[in-house]
């Protein structure tokens, strides 16, 4: 008989570790008591639990990511696998950064959660939590994925799209890797193993800004976006582009400040953006230089550059192939098309 599998499992608060208290949910459930509600899950595999961080995953910081990493790297050789029980609300963001903070790990990091507390009669919680184990311990589960509602989703595909509904989570313009009914796992995508060996990054630069692009939106501010962030991520509309109302600021600021990372994403979930169909991201291609976030999910666009910014001079490096180089299923087709830089 084959031997157990040993899996490390990593607390960080959350709604699937909340109780009642006088203003709300608050976590306050420990790992340890997190596995009294599923005893079953040891016959699956065997199991030792740290209490990592105990939080309102509103509260998740890329701090805390790096906490993650870190306690993944000093255990790796260890385990055969981890589970990171996690908030909801940037469970995204938290998969999306691992998946470049740990690449190439053959050893399954699964992310989980719940919309309802274990404690309560009616809850998600046991279900995701027995699903994240048997995906973990399973010989052909790797790299790092969101399992949830029974469904596995690449860490850099994820997007929660509901606010309170078990099945929160879509994997964007990706099939799910696997789904996971009455304890069989289905896969759908072949995982090929990975070439090199598991690498750990551990930095991050957390100075980027989201500008979310509104009908109407005025310059008043971008001089000091420009002159405070390292990286502006632009959330535009449809397939991308800036609107008159501050396209001269913009294109101006973009050659004050050259060294500034700029990147074109958009406000829609799905197909991404493509510059090239309208005159206002043409104009942007003649005036900017810039990244495209295509296909990717804009959790990913937010983390990859901080890990991007983080890891490499980009002012040495081929920041275009980096950001277009495919980890974990992120980039599609982006890698394919030409972009501003």
């Amino acid at each position: 008989m084959p031997e157990m599998k040993r899996i490390l499992l990593l607390a960080t608060g959350g709604t699937i570790a909340s109780r009642k208290s006088d203003n709300g949910l608050k976590p306050q459930i420990t790992p340890e008591e997190l596995l009294e509600y599923i005893p079953q899950v040891r016959e699956i595999c065997a199991i030792e639990a740290i209490q990592l961080l105990n939080l309102d995953s509103s509260n998740m910081e890329p701090q805390h990511w790096k906490m993650m990493v870190r306690a993944i790297r000093e255990n790796y050789d260890c385990f055969d696998g981890f589970v990171i029980a996690h908030g909801t609300d940037t469970m995204a963001y938290t998969a999306a950064a691992l998946s470049y903070m740990i690449q190439n790990t053959a050893k399954p990091i699964v992310i989980t959660g719940a919309q309802k507390p274990i404690d309560v009669e009616i809850t998600d919680a046991k279900s995701n939590l027995i699903d994240s184990f048997l995906y973990a311990a399973d010989d052909r589960s790797q790299g790092v994925q969101i399992v949830f509602d029974g469904k596995v989703i690449a860490g850099t595909r994820a997007k929660k799209v509901r606010s309170k509904s078990y099945n929160a989570f879509s994997s964007i313009d990706y099939p799910c890797l696997a789904m996971i009914q009455d304890m069989n796992i289905m896969r759908y995508i072949p995982m090929l193993p990975y070439e090199q060996e598991v690498r750990f990054y551990e930095e991050l630069d957390e100075n980027v800004f989201l500008m979310k692009l509104i009908p109407g939106i005025r310059p008043k501010m971008l001089e000091n976006i420009f002159e405070n962030y390292d990286c502006i991520i632009v959330e535009s509309f449809g397939v991308g582009g800036i609107p008159k109302s501050i396209a001269g600021d913009f294109y101006r600021l973009c050659q004050k400040y050259p060294k500034k990372l700029v990147v074109m994403a958009t406000q829609v979930a799905h197909e991404g953006s493509d510059m090239t169909v309208y005159e206002v991201g043409h104009d942007m291609k003649e005036n900017c230089r810039f990244l495209e976030s295509y296909d990717m999910t804009l959790e990913s666009v937010i983390a990859k550059t901080m890990w991007l910014l983080g890891n490499f001079d980009i002012a040495q490096c081929d920041v275009e192939e980096i950001f277009y180089r495919s980890v974990n299923y992120d980039v599609i087709f982006g890698k394919n098309r030409k972009c501003g830089l």
